[in-house]
């Protein structure tokens, strides 16, 4: 069923206060737990991507081998092809009628044996490149079991600590609906703003010591009784975040 957020109207000031104190607290919740898991979860990406990687470079590699192999057979072929000829028209010099088709026939060997050291040449280039590229499949292999060991190793420990976190996080997050769903739109996207930008996470706080709880700047006697008389929303004037007052502040440690 779609949930319906009540009217503004119908919702104190003093109400979205502490509703938006409540969804702080259980945000900063929510942020330990993610805390907890630490880089886990980007580390785990950034090696399942590595690991895309390897595999992709692997697969590469070994399809260049396969080619070359097959440049080999083809060159190795074109050679025997080569001494075919060489043979057949050593043949035909014995049966020449002069020294002009002799001379002919030479220059035609010699062509082939000119071939035939070309297609040696390269067949070395080929077997060079082979294991120049077998080299870097074997080392791209050690890698790839390495990174998969790492990455099987950070999955469990991942795993495990979201396991022992889900129940507490899926209670958080129900909590986090209801009271997200007491607050108009307007505020709830003022306060995810403020939350963005703040590097703790803290967008609602309240004043300690006559101070704001999130930059620690004083606030005015005025302003901190506007912020306990609960009429209106007030913010900080140097960081931005919502001001509450001590009592909200008691009432949810309650």
């Amino acid at each position: 069923m779609e949930k319906t957020k009540a009217p503004d109207s119908e919702i104190s000031i003093e109400e979205r206060m502490r509703a938006l104190y409540s969804l702080q607290l259980v945000d900063s919740e929510i942020d330990k737990i993610k805390t907890l898991r630490g880089e886990l979860p980007l580390e785990v990406q950034d090696l399942e991507d590595e690991i895309a990687g390897l595999e992709t470079r692997l697969g590469n590699l070994r399809e260049e081998v396969v080619n070359l192999e097959k440049s080999i057979l083809g060159k190795n072929n074109e050679i025997a092809d080569a001494e075919a000829m060489i043979k057949k028209y050593e043949e035909q010099q014995k049966n020449v009628r002069n020294n002009r088709e002799f001379d002919s026939l030479s220059k035609e060997i010699e062509y082939q044996n000119l071939e035939i050291e070309l297609f040696a040449k390269k067949i070395k280039e080929f077997n060079a490149q082979i294991e120049e590229k077998k080299l870097t499949i074997t080392e791209s292999e050690t890698a790839l079991n390495e990174r998969s060991a790492d990455l099987e190793n950070k999955k469990s420990e991942l795993d495990e600590i979201i396991l022992d976190t889900q129940k507490e996080e899926e209670t958080l997050y129900k909590k986090r609906d209801k009271v997200e769903n007491i607050i108009e739109e307007r505020l709830l996207a003022a306060y995810k703003r403020i939350r963005a930008n703040a590097r703790n996470g803290l967008a609602v706080v309240p004043v300690q010591r006559d101070a704001c709880g999130g930059c620690f700047n004083q606030i005015p006697p005025q302003k901190q009784l506007d912020i306990r008389s609960r009429k209106k929303i007030i913010v900080c004037e140097y960081c931005g975040r919502i001001l509450v007052d001590d009592e909200i502040v008691k009432d949810n440690k309650a």
